[in-house]
Protein backbone atom coordinates (compact mmCIF):
# COMPACT_ATOMS: atom_id res chain seq x y z
CA UNK A 1 0.00 0.00 0.00
CA UNK A 2 1.05 3.59 -0.50
CA UNK A 3 2.05 6.06 2.19
CA UNK A 4 3.71 5.87 5.59
CA UNK A 5 1.68 2.92 6.91
CA UNK A 6 0.56 1.45 3.65
CA UNK A 7 3.62 -0.07 2.04
CA UNK A 8 4.05 -3.81 1.76
CA UNK A 9 7.12 -3.99 3.92
CA UNK A 10 10.18 -6.11 3.46
CA UNK A 11 11.04 -8.36 6.36
CA UNK A 12 12.85 -11.47 7.47
CA UNK A 13 10.52 -13.25 9.88
CA UNK A 14 8.94 -16.67 9.40
CA UNK A 15 9.51 -19.79 7.33
CA UNK A 16 7.71 -21.28 4.34
CA UNK A 17 6.24 -24.47 5.79
CA UNK A 18 4.26 -23.22 8.77
CA UNK A 19 0.49 -23.06 9.11
CA UNK A 20 -1.02 -19.56 9.06
CA UNK A 21 -2.91 -18.36 12.14
CA UNK A 22 -5.63 -15.88 11.17
CA UNK A 23 -6.82 -13.59 13.97
CA UNK A 24 -10.34 -12.18 13.94
CA UNK A 25 -13.24 -10.98 16.04
CA UNK A 26 -15.91 -13.55 16.75
CA UNK A 27 -19.00 -11.95 15.19
CA UNK A 28 -20.68 -13.82 12.32
CA UNK A 29 -19.51 -11.15 9.88
CA UNK A 30 -15.92 -11.18 11.17
CA UNK A 31 -15.82 -14.97 10.93
CA UNK A 32 -17.21 -14.86 7.40
CA UNK A 33 -14.48 -12.42 6.42
CA UNK A 34 -11.79 -14.59 8.04
CA UNK A 35 -13.09 -17.59 6.09
CA UNK A 36 -12.85 -15.51 2.90
CA UNK A 37 -9.19 -14.82 3.67
CA UNK A 38 -8.53 -18.48 4.49
CA UNK A 39 -10.10 -19.59 1.20
CA UNK A 40 -8.22 -16.95 -0.79
CA UNK A 41 -4.90 -18.02 0.75
CA UNK A 42 -5.55 -21.67 -0.07
CA UNK A 43 -6.56 -20.78 -3.63
CA UNK A 44 -3.41 -18.70 -4.14
CA UNK A 45 -1.14 -21.24 -2.43
CA UNK A 46 -2.52 -24.81 -2.89
CA UNK A 47 0.41 -26.34 -0.99
CA UNK A 48 0.00 -24.06 2.04
CA UNK A 49 -0.38 -26.02 5.29
CA UNK A 50 -3.75 -25.74 7.00
CA UNK A 51 -4.75 -22.22 8.03
CA UNK A 52 -6.27 -21.80 11.49
CA UNK A 53 -8.79 -19.12 12.50
CA UNK A 54 -8.14 -17.72 15.97
CA UNK A 55 -11.07 -15.85 17.55
CA UNK A 56 -10.14 -12.92 19.78
CA UNK A 57 -12.75 -11.03 21.80
CA UNK A 58 -12.25 -7.27 21.73
CA UNK A 59 -13.36 -4.57 24.13
CA UNK A 60 -15.72 -3.28 21.45
CA UNK A 61 -17.41 -6.69 21.34
CA UNK A 62 -17.74 -6.94 25.11
CA UNK A 63 -19.36 -3.54 25.62
CA UNK A 64 -22.62 -3.43 23.66
CA UNK A 65 -24.78 -1.02 25.65
CA UNK A 66 -23.02 2.24 24.78
CA UNK A 67 -21.99 4.12 21.66
CA UNK A 68 -18.38 3.75 20.55
CA UNK A 69 -17.89 7.49 21.00
CA UNK A 70 -18.55 7.02 24.73
CA UNK A 71 -16.10 4.16 25.32
CA UNK A 72 -13.04 5.11 23.33
CA UNK A 73 -13.67 4.83 19.60
CA UNK A 74 -12.87 2.42 16.81
CA UNK A 75 -9.58 1.09 18.21
CA UNK A 76 -11.67 -0.96 20.62
CA UNK A 77 -12.32 -3.42 17.78
CA UNK A 78 -8.64 -3.89 16.94
CA UNK A 79 -6.46 -3.50 20.06
CA UNK A 80 -6.62 -7.04 21.43
CA UNK A 81 -6.14 -8.52 17.95
CA UNK A 82 -3.12 -6.29 17.34
CA UNK A 83 -1.72 -7.25 20.76
CA UNK A 84 -1.94 -10.93 19.75
CA UNK A 85 -0.19 -10.10 16.47
CA UNK A 86 2.64 -8.27 18.21
CA UNK A 87 3.02 -11.09 20.75
CA UNK A 88 3.21 -13.74 18.02
CA UNK A 89 -0.07 -15.47 18.84
CA UNK A 90 -1.36 -14.96 15.30
CA UNK A 91 0.29 -14.31 11.93
CA UNK A 92 -2.29 -12.07 10.26
CA UNK A 93 -5.22 -10.01 11.52
CA UNK A 94 -8.38 -9.61 9.46
CA UNK A 95 -10.05 -6.22 9.88
CA UNK A 96 -12.97 -4.33 8.43
CA UNK A 97 -10.89 -1.34 7.42
CA UNK A 98 -13.53 1.13 8.57
CA UNK A 99 -12.76 -0.07 12.14
CA UNK A 100 -8.99 0.46 11.87
CA UNK A 101 -7.52 3.66 13.40
CA UNK A 102 -5.40 5.72 11.02
CA UNK A 103 -2.33 5.29 13.23
CA UNK A 104 -1.14 1.70 13.61
CA UNK A 105 0.99 0.35 16.48
CA UNK A 106 4.73 0.35 15.88
CA UNK A 107 5.84 -2.86 14.23
CA UNK A 108 2.57 -3.53 12.39
CA UNK A 109 1.43 -2.75 8.86
CA UNK A 110 -1.58 -3.25 6.62
CA UNK A 111 0.09 -5.49 4.05
CA UNK A 112 -2.89 -6.34 1.86
CA UNK A 113 -6.36 -5.12 0.93
CA UNK A 114 -8.87 -7.47 -0.61
CA UNK A 115 -11.04 -6.21 -3.45
CA UNK A 116 -13.62 -3.86 -1.99
CA UNK A 117 -17.24 -4.94 -1.74
CA UNK A 118 -20.09 -2.50 -2.48
CA UNK A 119 -19.46 0.43 -0.06
CA UNK A 120 -23.04 1.73 0.09
CA UNK A 121 -25.38 1.74 3.07
CA UNK A 122 -28.59 -0.28 3.13
CA UNK A 123 -31.76 1.24 4.58
CA UNK A 124 -33.96 -1.34 6.30
CA UNK A 125 -37.52 -0.31 7.17
CA UNK A 126 -40.26 -2.09 9.10
CA UNK A 127 -42.77 -0.50 6.72
CA UNK A 128 -42.49 1.55 3.53
CA UNK A 129 -39.94 1.72 0.76
CA UNK A 130 -37.89 4.88 1.35
CA UNK A 131 -36.91 7.50 3.91
CA UNK A 132 -39.80 9.63 2.72
CA UNK A 133 -42.22 6.91 3.86
CA UNK A 134 -41.15 7.20 7.49
CA UNK A 135 -43.68 9.09 9.60
CA UNK A 136 -42.81 12.31 11.42
CA UNK A 137 -40.66 11.52 14.46
CA UNK A 138 -39.89 7.94 13.41
CA UNK A 139 -37.14 6.21 15.42
CA UNK A 140 -33.98 5.13 13.60
CA UNK A 141 -31.55 2.75 15.28
CA UNK A 142 -27.87 3.36 14.53
CA UNK A 143 -24.56 3.44 16.37
CA UNK A 144 -22.96 5.60 13.66
CA UNK A 145 -22.70 9.37 14.08
CA UNK A 146 -21.91 9.54 10.35
CA UNK A 147 -25.24 7.96 9.47
CA UNK A 148 -27.05 9.95 12.14
CA UNK A 149 -25.74 13.29 10.88
CA UNK A 150 -26.60 12.60 7.24
CA UNK A 151 -30.04 11.26 8.15
CA UNK A 152 -30.86 14.30 10.28
CA UNK A 153 -29.60 16.64 7.55
CA UNK A 154 -32.22 15.06 5.27
CA UNK A 155 -34.94 14.56 7.89
CA UNK A 156 -34.44 16.70 11.03
CA UNK A 157 -37.69 15.34 12.46
CA UNK A 158 -36.34 11.80 12.87
CA UNK A 159 -35.18 10.48 16.23
CA UNK A 160 -31.92 8.51 16.18
CA UNK A 161 -31.19 6.10 19.04
CA UNK A 162 -28.08 4.00 19.66
CA UNK A 163 -28.39 0.50 18.24
CA UNK A 164 -25.31 -1.71 18.58
CA UNK A 165 -24.64 -5.41 18.19
CA UNK A 166 -23.99 -7.68 15.25
CA UNK A 167 -26.15 -7.70 12.13
CA UNK A 168 -28.52 -10.36 13.45
CA UNK A 169 -29.01 -8.53 16.75
CA UNK A 170 -29.88 -5.28 15.00
CA UNK A 171 -32.29 -6.93 12.60
CA UNK A 172 -33.99 -8.71 15.51
CA UNK A 173 -34.43 -5.41 17.36
CA UNK A 174 -35.94 -3.89 14.23
CA UNK A 175 -38.33 -6.83 13.83
CA UNK A 176 -39.32 -6.54 17.49
CA UNK A 177 -40.40 -2.95 16.93
CA UNK A 178 -37.71 -1.30 19.04
CA UNK A 179 -36.99 1.01 16.10
CA UNK A 180 -38.76 1.89 12.84
CA UNK A 181 -35.66 1.59 10.67
CA UNK A 182 -31.94 0.97 10.73
CA UNK A 183 -28.98 1.24 8.38
CA UNK A 184 -26.31 -1.37 7.78
CA UNK A 185 -23.33 -1.62 5.46
CA UNK A 186 -24.39 -3.43 2.30
CA UNK A 187 -20.97 -5.12 2.17
CA UNK A 188 -21.61 -6.88 5.47
CA UNK A 189 -25.07 -7.99 4.42
CA UNK A 190 -23.68 -9.42 1.18
CA UNK A 191 -20.90 -11.32 2.98
CA UNK A 192 -23.48 -12.82 5.32
CA UNK A 193 -25.85 -13.70 2.48
CA UNK A 194 -28.46 -11.30 3.87
CA UNK A 195 -28.59 -8.60 1.18
CA UNK A 196 -32.27 -9.33 0.60
CA UNK A 197 -33.21 -7.62 3.89
CA UNK A 198 -32.32 -4.21 2.43
CA UNK A 199 -35.41 -2.12 1.75
CA UNK A 200 -33.37 0.35 -0.28
CA UNK A 201 -29.70 0.69 -1.15
CA UNK A 202 -28.79 4.33 -0.60
CA UNK A 203 -26.84 6.07 -3.34
CA UNK A 204 -23.53 7.56 -2.18
CA UNK A 205 -24.89 10.99 -3.12
CA UNK A 206 -27.59 10.50 -0.48
CA UNK A 207 -25.51 8.74 2.18
CA UNK A 208 -21.74 9.03 1.82
CA UNK A 209 -20.04 5.89 3.16
CA UNK A 210 -17.68 5.57 6.09
CA UNK A 211 -13.97 5.76 5.32
CA UNK A 212 -12.91 2.39 3.84
CA UNK A 213 -16.40 0.88 4.18
CA UNK A 214 -16.55 -2.46 2.36
CA UNK A 215 -12.76 -2.98 2.43
CA UNK A 216 -11.02 -5.82 4.29
CA UNK A 217 -7.47 -5.15 5.44
CA UNK A 218 -4.91 -7.75 6.43
CA UNK A 219 -2.46 -6.61 9.10
CA UNK A 220 0.85 -8.33 9.80
CA UNK A 221 4.07 -7.77 11.70
CA UNK A 222 6.14 -5.41 9.58
CA UNK A 223 9.15 -7.74 9.72
CA UNK A 224 7.23 -10.84 8.60
CA UNK A 225 8.44 -11.36 5.05
CA UNK A 226 6.77 -14.76 4.74
CA UNK A 227 3.30 -13.36 5.37
CA UNK A 228 3.93 -10.39 3.10
CA UNK A 229 4.80 -12.77 0.28
CA UNK A 230 1.81 -15.04 0.96
CA UNK A 231 -0.62 -12.11 0.92
CA UNK A 232 0.76 -10.42 -2.20
CA UNK A 233 -1.51 -12.33 -4.65
CA UNK A 234 -4.59 -11.30 -2.65
CA UNK A 235 -3.89 -7.57 -2.84
CA UNK A 236 -6.21 -5.35 -4.92
CA UNK A 237 -4.53 -2.19 -6.21
CA UNK A 238 -7.66 -0.15 -7.01
CA UNK A 239 -8.93 -0.71 -3.47
CA UNK A 240 -5.56 0.40 -2.13
CA UNK A 241 -5.71 3.73 -3.99
CA UNK A 242 -9.23 4.47 -2.77
CA UNK A 243 -8.64 3.45 0.83
CA UNK A 244 -5.34 5.35 0.97
CA UNK A 245 -7.06 8.59 -0.10
CA UNK A 246 -9.98 8.13 2.30
CA UNK A 247 -7.81 7.30 5.31
CA UNK A 248 -5.45 10.20 4.53
CA UNK A 249 -8.45 12.54 4.62
CA UNK A 250 -9.58 11.07 7.94
CA UNK A 251 -6.07 11.30 9.38
CA UNK A 252 -5.79 14.97 8.33
CA UNK A 253 -9.08 15.67 10.13
CA UNK A 254 -7.85 13.69 13.13
CA UNK A 255 -11.26 12.07 12.99
CA UNK A 256 -12.67 9.53 15.40
CA UNK A 257 -16.02 8.00 16.29
CA UNK A 258 -16.85 11.30 18.01
CA UNK A 259 -17.00 13.22 14.73
CA UNK A 260 -19.28 12.48 11.76
CA UNK A 261 -16.86 12.07 8.85
CA UNK A 262 -17.46 10.31 5.54
CA UNK A 263 -15.26 9.78 2.49
CA UNK A 264 -15.47 7.73 -0.66
CA UNK A 265 -12.91 7.48 -3.47
CA UNK A 266 -13.19 5.62 -6.77
CA UNK A 267 -11.22 5.45 -9.99
CA UNK A 268 -13.20 7.10 -12.77
CA UNK A 269 -12.81 7.97 -16.43
CA UNK A 270 -9.24 8.44 -17.56
CA UNK A 271 -7.91 6.63 -14.51
CA UNK A 272 -8.35 9.64 -12.23
CA UNK A 273 -9.09 9.03 -8.57
CA UNK A 274 -12.23 10.90 -7.51
CA UNK A 275 -12.70 11.65 -3.80
CA UNK A 276 -15.80 12.96 -2.07
CA UNK A 277 -15.68 13.73 1.63
CA UNK A 278 -17.75 15.45 4.28
CA UNK A 279 -17.66 16.51 7.88
CA UNK A 280 -20.83 17.22 9.83
CA UNK A 281 -22.33 18.15 13.16
CA UNK A 282 -23.88 15.10 14.87
CA UNK A 283 -27.33 16.70 14.72
CA UNK A 284 -27.03 17.31 10.97
CA UNK A 285 -27.34 21.08 11.42
CA UNK A 286 -24.12 21.71 9.50
CA UNK A 287 -22.54 19.61 6.75
CA UNK A 288 -19.39 20.61 4.87
CA UNK A 289 -18.51 18.76 1.67
CA UNK A 290 -15.47 18.51 -0.58
CA UNK A 291 -14.96 16.92 -3.97
CA UNK A 292 -11.67 16.54 -5.82
CA UNK A 293 -9.81 14.39 -8.32
CA UNK A 294 -6.22 13.55 -9.07
CA UNK A 295 -3.76 10.85 -10.06
CA UNK A 296 -4.23 7.58 -8.21
CA UNK A 297 -0.49 7.64 -7.57
CA UNK A 298 -1.07 10.76 -5.47
CA UNK A 299 -3.84 9.20 -3.38
CA UNK A 300 -2.27 10.12 -0.05
CA UNK A 301 -1.80 13.77 -1.04
CA UNK A 302 -5.31 13.92 -2.52
CA UNK A 303 -6.80 12.77 0.77
CA UNK A 304 -4.69 15.10 2.90
CA UNK A 305 -5.65 18.08 0.75
CA UNK A 306 -9.35 17.21 1.02
CA UNK A 307 -9.07 16.96 4.78
CA UNK A 308 -7.28 20.30 4.98
CA UNK A 309 -9.98 22.00 2.91
CA UNK A 310 -12.73 20.55 5.10
CA UNK A 311 -10.89 21.76 8.19
CA UNK A 312 -10.75 25.23 6.71
CA UNK A 313 -14.42 25.18 5.73
CA UNK A 314 -15.55 23.98 9.14
CA UNK A 315 -13.42 26.33 11.20
CA UNK A 316 -11.35 25.73 14.34
CA UNK A 317 -14.23 24.97 16.70
CA UNK A 318 -16.00 22.40 14.54
CA UNK A 319 -13.95 19.39 15.66
CA UNK A 320 -13.77 20.45 19.31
Amino acid sequence: MAGSQAGINQGTEGGSGMAVRIGTRGSPLALAQAEMVKAALRAAHPTLPAAEIVVIKTTGDRIQDRALSEIGGKGLFTKEIEDALLEGGIDVAVHSMKDVPTHLPDGLTIACLLEREDPRDALILRAGKDLADLPQGAVIGSASLRRQAQLLALRPDLKVVTLRGNVGTRLNKLAAGEVDATLLALAGLKRLGRAEVATKILDTAEMLPAVAQGAIGLEIRAADRRMRDLLQPLHHAATEYAVTAERACLRELEGSCRTPIAAYAEIGAGGLLHLRALIAKPDGSAVHRDESAGSKDDAEALGRAAGARLKSLAGPDFLA
